[in-house]
């Protein structure tokens, strides 16, 4: 068990892997490229990318300012930033495979990348093989965030048939925790500088990076 919980349930982007600030970066260079090329933003391409950094920054994500003053469909928008998204720029962790199947519980993913997309994280992670009938993408429950409402991680809990007071959820955003917590789950936030969200009272545990919450509950485990 972790934390007194049966299952637990791992976001994927930025918690299953580090995010440099070069790949973050990247990452808001690829959104505004699928912004102006691929749905026709008429906007200057580095505009776009400060807009995408600023959205971010407000929202914990990087197309809400578009959603809000741009008319960009989410759903647009997810389909061209994921085909664009460079999977091959992510640092895997050493042996983090080794430290996840030593996990007392069972674990799933649940992102809010596409399955395509996930597919091919997950398979240069290492982790494909072990996650491979458990994971899951915000589009399998015909939504295109996890920061909006609690429902999305309730359905989430359905389809595994797990009752959210029975989960750990772990995530590096800590408005996507918000509404884990809502739903009733144990949350943990992944930070990689400063734990920002230390005041968040919806949020149970904070670690450094997700091998520092592997080795704590591997440490429980041996104890």
């Amino acid at each position: 068990m972790v934390f007194g919980k049966n299952v637990v349930i791992y976001d994927l982007d930025e918690t299953l892997y580090g995010k440099s600030e070069k790949f973050a970066d990247i990452l808001d260079e690829t959104m505004a490229e699928a912004l102006v090329y691929d749905l026709g933003l008429k906007m200057d391409l580095q505009k776009a990318k400060d807009l995408v950094t600023k959205s971010y920054k407000i929202y914990r994500d990087g197309g809400e300012i578009f959603y809000q003053q741009y008319g960009i469909e989410p759903r647009d928008l997810f389909i061209a930033y994921h085909k664009r998204k460079p999977v091959e720029k992510i640092i895997p962790y050493d042996n983090l495979i080794d430290k996840i199947k030593k996990v007392p519980a069972e674990q799933y993913v649940f992102t809010a990348s596409d399955r395509y997309a996930s597919e091919k994280i997950l398979k240069h992670l290492g982790l494909y093989e072990f996650f491979k009938d458990r994971y899951f993408s915000v589009e399998d429950f015909g939504v295109f965030k996890k920061n909006e409402d609690a429902k999305v991680y309730k359905d989430f809990c359905r389809k595994i048939g797990v009752n959210p007071q029975d989960a750990v959820f772990v995530d590096d955003s800590y408005s996507n925790l918000e509404f884990a917590k809502e739903a009733g789950m144990t949350t943990v936030r992944i930070y990689y500088k400063n734990n920002s969200a230390k005041d968040k009272k919806y949020i149970d545990y904070a670690f450094k990076g997700i091998e520092s919450f592997l080795d704590k509950i591997l440490e429980y485990k041996a104890a």
